[in-house]
């Protein structure tokens, strides 16, 4: 080996260290990070025996609800696809500036998008998948479009507008399997139509690979994967990428240099929508689902999926570990609650989570800007007019 090779390989290794190595103050928040995962697990523990529940038993019971067994782990990779597939969504509008808290709305519409093509269109073979996951990611966008355009021309506050089509959302499933709409699904025993629509045909179901009793991988999940590593590539080694980062950091500097400020916001906040819209279609062409479109279909995977980007701090890499952690606390949290644990407290545990992991970064902002927000001597300035100087 030439010693050039050597010495490209030691400066390789350099760069990667480099990269590793924490910022100004880095290590302060990542200290303060295991302190207050360990505050927020004491809380937890201590809500539960105020409770009456047992913390270990509790423990025990997310273990083997999502990590014990192969039925655990299919359980929670099935649950990690859709809040990957929303987190990098919100990690790409949060890149340009823009805070998209409708994604709970978004899943819904795609689901909704997803049914309507599924059951109207005779699509033979395992295409019809593909083309109700293209509609469920369109539905999603063109309702994440919608803030966009109330933003353009009315100035519309796009958190404020994205919240609130959540809850039209909501009304627009809840109303169309509740109608001959959507082929509202036939009358049970009671002579009562279920809030539901008619199954998508057999061939609408998405594939997975391993059988029972071995752990059972969804395609959903390879999509999701795909999309997080194509993301932070997009985002971070391209063209395109690099306006979008630009326009988060300064608006005013990337409308300078040519960047179409309204527009590329407004693509953004609709490439996030897809995203969630993807998820909801997912969710409805499930493996183990009823392939059926119901108001509860997205089951707060957006507002979990939100959370996770929130945690791994818009970085799509990074919110796949996050994904797979909030994963087994649902998967858990199912199990949980079958052991008379309210459920509730596994969202309380969530938040807490979020707090500890998204907290220390501002605090040490705050810490820092505090300090240099402190008066400090000035230098001694010469009285002295500088022609007199001169001339002594």
């Amino acid at each position: 080996m030439s010693a050039a090779s050597l010495t490209s390989g030691d400066e390789i290794a350099r760069r990667f260290l480099a990269r590793l190595r924490p910022g100004p103050g880095g290590w302060i928040a990542a200290g303060l990070t295991v302190v207050l995962v360990a505050v927020a697990a004491g809380a937890s523990a201590l809500l539960l025996l105020l409770t009456g529940g047992s913390p270990s038993a509790s423990a025990a019971a997310i273990w083997t609800g999502s990590l014990a067994d192969a039925t655990g782990w299919t359980t929670t990779l099935l649950n990690t696809a859709p809040l990957l597939l929303v987190a990098v969504g919100a990690c790409i509008c949060a890149s340009a500036g823009t805070f998209n808290i409708g994604q709970e709305g978004q899943v819904l519409i795609g689901g909704l998008a997803g049914a309507w093509v599924g059951l109207r269109l005779a699509v033979p073979g395992p295409m019809l998948v593909v083309v109700v996951l293209i509609a469920a990611a369109v539905g999603g966008g063109a309702w994440a479009a919608l803030s966009a355009l109330m933003l353009r021309f009315r100035g519309v506050n796009v958190p404020v507008s994205t919240l609130l089509m959540t809850f039209l959302a909501i009304q627009l499933v809840t109303f169309a399997v509740s109608t001959p709409w959507l082929q509202e699904s036939a009358q049970g025993s009671s002579g009562i139509a279920d809030a539901a629509s008619n199954p998508l045909p057999a061939n609408a179901r998405l594939a997975g690979f391993g059988q029972y009793p071995s752990v059972q991988l969804n395609a959903g999940l390879f999509i999701a994967l795909v999309a997080a590593v194509g993301v932070a590539l997009v985002l971070t080694r391209s063209r395109w990428g690099f306006r979008v980062r630009m326009l988060g950091l300064n608006p005013l500097t990337a409308q300078h240099t040519g960047v179409r400020v309204a527009a590329l916001g407004g693509f953004t906040l609709a490439l996030s929508g897809a995203f969630a819209g993807l998820a909801g279609g997912l969710l409805l062409v499930s493996p183990v689902g009823t392939n059926r479109l119901q108001a509860g279909l997205s089951d707060n995977f957006g507002w979990d999926g939100l959370l996770v980007a929130l945690v791994a701090r818009n970085r799509p890499l990074v919110a796949i570990p996050v994904s797979l952690v909030f994963a087994v606390l649902r998967a858990g949290g199912d199990f949980l609650s079958a052991t008379g644990v309210p459920y509730y407290l596994v969202d309380v545990v969530k938040a807490l989570l979020v707090l500890a992991f998204v907290a220390p970064p501002v605090l040490v902002d705050l810490f820092r800007r505090r300090r240099g927000a402190t008066p400090q001597a000035a230098p001694a300035v010469s009285v002295v007019p500088t022609k007199v100087k001169a001339s002594v």
